[in-house]
């Protein structure tokens, strides 16, 4: 084992060079969030549309509901993925 000035050895100044444990790629964190867009984009719009079907009649409120809950739930995780907040 070497030892460095002051009486620090190597392995106590290497100790901290592992990557994070929610470490991804860049190109896999790209991939997330266009996923996520497409998903929160559609579910918004069928939701929607479903919720317009709703109110007139057509449709039970139940699945308007639910698909505009996975379309918030999928801008919370775009928002996670890029960083933003």
């Amino acid at each position: 084992m070497g030892y460095l000035a002051g009486g620090a050895t190597l392995s106590g100044v290497m100790a901290g060079i592992e990557k994070r444990g929610d470490y991804r790629p860049r190109r896999q964190r790209e991939q997330e969030a266009y996923r996520l867009v497409l998903l929160g984009a559609g579910t918004g719009v069928v939701g929607v549309v479903t919720l317009i079907l709703a109110i007139a009649g057509v449709t039970g409120l139940i699945p308007p509901i639910v698909l505009l809950l996975i379309s918030v739930w999928s801008v919370w995780r775009f928002m996670r993925v890029t960083g933003r907040r």
